[in-house]
Order: structure tokens, then sequence, then C-alpha cells
């Protein structure tokens, strides 16, 4: 009997949890066993195990094998066992002598046949998660290399392929850890390819937009077909204010997770921009499977989902989207699991004024009845309405701005100015750990940090009366209005301010 202990680690949402490998091999009729809550992933992965040791010159025992993941009652899945499994049956035939050392080698990566290593999802997390169980080393295929070299202080060592692995481990080659410049990554992967400069006319959306990003407010846009509202919608992120490095390795675990980080690309240094179709489940928007996996929500994270033609979307789907607007996150709970993802995003919906989308338009004829518009824009609930401070309407650009070559106001110039705003808002808030922007603001916060002058004051009560607001309305006035004084670099907020504000209330 021969029994190897190596180490890995299982991905259960975007955190990670060692995990022990024990490989037990005995004399007895040929047999090959994985035990542990394995998936089928795990479990196909004696064929791929078998052929790659082969493959590279090494003998595969023709034993009892038992291949033991503890602890056992954490599933797991998916093909990044292969690697660390192998290297523990060739640690059991004693191919690899220093057991010692592989009870400290953290290792991921699926096997192809011939015995290289492809690149499986989830590093990031896994490298994340090292040092707190006091690991310093990992072994990842080249691909995933520099992705795990952004976490500071392990040693990040590529392999190609099982040979390669035991060559290094047994001290027949010298592998040189990979490293990564976090502030060249920013540097090459933070820019856009779009520019809110590309937009001709539409100043009053822009300026909406400008407060939304500078508050943390989302909006909803309601105009007609070709009126420019996924062109709009598609430059906000360029306004938002720069991922931080915390928030960049955030967005860049979510992506990790999925499997969808490019090669060439160790940190997302940009703010997401999802855009799911109006036909998506809720499984796909909020996360989820038979084993969770993070949904649209969830890549949206530190960024933006874009919801055009907002009413199409399943009435289901849109309400899931209550706890996340409120709370940041979204718990999912299946049968496997019950995992958590960060959903801390800016929502932009869009929307026609009517199913035919020309209720309104000069020149343009409707074809709705005043019951199918009815109908139309009660899809969306009070509750989901209330978690959308601005309300807009975006008409057809005009013949003069299409024809014009002046470009407007550039991105880089918008996004100073909003982040000018955030950090008033930083200093503001400085001593509450549950505000991080005027949109967070619930009433009794709007009493205790808003300082409104006696004549806005007034001139909010005569909106109040005039247009029939109800409090909550007058709370999301409130907080525009605080936005637009900090844009402005004002503390106390003015009429101008409140007259701006309630120009974004067009619901």
């Amino acid at each position: 009997m021969s029994v190897s202990l190596g180490k890995s680690f299982s991905v259960t949402g975007i955190s990670a949890k060692p995990i022990s490998i024990e490989v037990d091999i005995r004399k007895g009729l040929p047999s090959y066993s994985t035990v542990g809550l394995p998936d089928k992933a795990v479990k196909e992965s004696k064929n791929r195990i078998n052929a790659a040791i082969k493959n590279s010159g090494y003998d595969f025992p023709v034993k009892k094998i038992t291949v033991n993941l503890a602890p056992a009652d954490i599933k797991k899945e998916g093909s990044s066992f292969d690697f660390p499994i192998a290297l523990g049956i060739l640690t059991a035939t004693g191919r690899i002598k220093d057991k010692e050392k592989m009870k400290k080698t953290i290792c991921v990566g699926e096997l192809s046949l011939d015995g290289h290593l492809r690149r499986v999802p989830g590093v990031l997390p896994i490298a994340m998660r090292l040092k707190k169980y006091g690991y310093r080393e990992i072994l990842v295929p080249e691909s995933n290399k520099k992705e795990a070299a952004v976490v500071e202080g392990i040693r990040v060592i590529p392999i190609h392929s099982l040979r390669h692995a035991v060559d290094y481990l047994t001290g027949k080659e010298d592998i040189e850890p990979f490293s990564v410049n976090i502030e060249e990554e920013f540097k090459t992967y933070s820019k856009y390819n779009i520019d809110f400069a590309d937009i001709k006319g539409q100043y009053f959306a822009k300026r909406a937009m400008q407060v939304a990003a500078a508050g943390g407010h989302n909006l909803l846009m309601t105009g007609p077909p070709g009126a420019g509202k996924t062109m709009l919608a598609k430059r906000f992120v360029t306004i938002l204010p720069h991922l931080t490095v915390p928030e960049a390795i955030e967005v860049t675990m979510i992506k990790s997770v999925t499997g969808n980080m490019k090669e060439s690309q160790g940190l997302n240094a940009t703010r997401p921009f999802r855009t799911p179709h109006h036909t998506i489940s809720d499984v796909a928007l909020v996360g989820g499977g038979s084993i969770p996996h993070p949904g649209e929500i969830s890549l949206a994270h530190r960024g933006v989902l874009f919801l055009d033609e907002f009413p199409e979307f399943k009435r289901s789907v849109i309400e899931v989207l209550r706890q996340p607007l409120e709370d940041g996150e979204i718990t999912v709970s299946r049968a496997a699991d019950t995992v958590t993802y960060p959903a801390n995003f800016s929502l932009i919906a869009a929307m026609n004024p009517c199913p035919c989308g020309y209720y309104g338009v000069p020149l343009k004829e409707c074809r709705c009845t005043s019951n199918d518009i009815l109908r139309y824009n009660s899809k969306i609930s009070g509750p989901i309405l209330d978690r959308i401070d601005i309300h807009i309407r975006v008409p057809r650009v005009k013949k003069k701005d299409m024809e014009s070559i002046k470009s407007g106001e550039k991105s880089d110039i918008i996004r100073k100015s909003v982040e000018s705003a955030r950090f008033r808002q930083s200093e503001r808030f400085r001593n509450d750990t549950k505000i991080f922007s005027n949109a967070d603001m619930k009433s009794r916060d709007i009493q205790k940090y808003t300082d409104i002058k006696p004549e806005a004051k007034k001139l909010m009560n005569r909106a109040l009366d005039k247009f029939g607001l109800s409090v909550r309305s007058y709370n999301k006035i409130i907080k525009v209005s605080q936005t637009i004084a900090d844009l402005d670099g004002k503390e106390t907020i003015n009429t101008t301010h409140v007259t701006e504000a309630l120009q974004y209330r067009q619901d």
C-alpha cells in the first residue's frame, strides 16, 4: 500500500476552500475510484489522467487506486483536479519522492491526453485564498499565470505539462516564478474604445447621465426607436470613476470563475457593461444552476447592467432585481449549495413610450390604443420604479445636431467632475459604513446629511402640491439635488439644484 497527500482548492461562488487529495494504491483487481462528492467532470478525470501519465513517459499503476477529495461534504466540480490527482498518483508510485513538499504544493489544472495543461476557471479566487491558509506557492497552467500573479506575496509557477511539473518538483528543472506589474495592467487595459464625444446632441440626456454617475443613481430612459438610448447607455461606463485595485480584483474574480478571462489579461481594469436580451431567464440573470454560477447581475458588478426594451422582460425577471438593487448582492440557494455573489451595479433601463414606439413623436403616427399604452407601462412594478431615481425622456436627435461637426464633451472631462462629486460624498459619509453615494441614503440619512436652503425647500413644497409627488419621489428629488450640488461644488442645496432635479422625474 502507498498513500500520498496533495493540496488543491475548490471554488464556491467567488471564494475558494482548500481540498486535500489523498491517493491510496494497493494490490488487487485493477480499478480506479474517486470519492468525496465529485461531479461528473471529476469522475471522468481518470481517463484523462491515465492517458496523460502514460503519454508523459511514466507508468500508470495497474492496481486498485482510490482517490479521496476531502472534506467529503463539499461538492467538487470541474476539471481543475486533474493535475493535482495525477501528481498524487506519481507521488504514491515513488516517481516524486518528496512527499512533504507535495503536502505544501498547491496546484490546479486540466490535463490533455498528451500531458499538457489547459487553463481552468477560478484561478484568481484560489490565489487570493492561499495566504489565508498559509501557502505561498501555486503551480498553474501557463495560460492562467497572469491572473494568478495579480495577487501579491505568492510564488506563481507556470507549468506547461505534467512532465514539466515533475521535473520541477524533483529538482531537475528550476522555474522562475511569474510576476505581473499591476500598474502596467491598469495602463494597458483601463482604456475604452468609445467616448461620450461620439454622441450628437442629446445634451439633456448626457447631463442626466453625468448626474446619475456622480450620485450612483439608477436611470430610466424613455424614447422612440433611433433616439440613441443604447448609444448613451454604452458610454455610461466611460464617465464612471476608474476602478480601484480592490474593485478590479473583485470584477476579475467573478470573470475568472466563469472561465471568460483572456490569457493575455491578468486584470479586468474597465468597468463591466452587460446587456442581456429581454428573453433572459431568472436563473441566467441572478445566477444559479444545479451548482450555482454567477448571473448577469453579478457579471455587471462595479459596472452597468443595461436592460433595453425594459417592459419586454418577463415580470418575474424584473422583480428579482429588488434584492440586488437594495443590498448590492444576491443570494442563490440550490440543493447543492447556497452562495452569495456581489451585485453592486448601476441599472440603466430603456423603453419605448408605447408598444409601437411612436407615442408623442412628431411626424410619426402612433398605432397604439390607450389600453395598449397603459398595459405596456404597467409591466414595470412600482417597487422597481421606486429604485430608479432618474426618469428622463429621450427625443429623436434634431437634424441640426446630426449635421453638426462639433463634438460633444469628452468622457475624460465628464469623469473628472464625477470623481470630484464622488469624493465630496466619500468625505460626507466617511463615518457611515453603509452609505457610499447619495443614492444609498434613506429618509433618516437625508435629514442628517443634506442642507437645503429655505427658498429651495419652498420650491420643493410647491412641486409636492402641484404634481402630487409621493414621499418617495420627494426624497429622490432631494437625493438627486444633493448630487447636482456636489457637481456644482456646493454643500448646500439651492433652488437651481432643485429645479434641475425636478426635470429628472418625468414619469
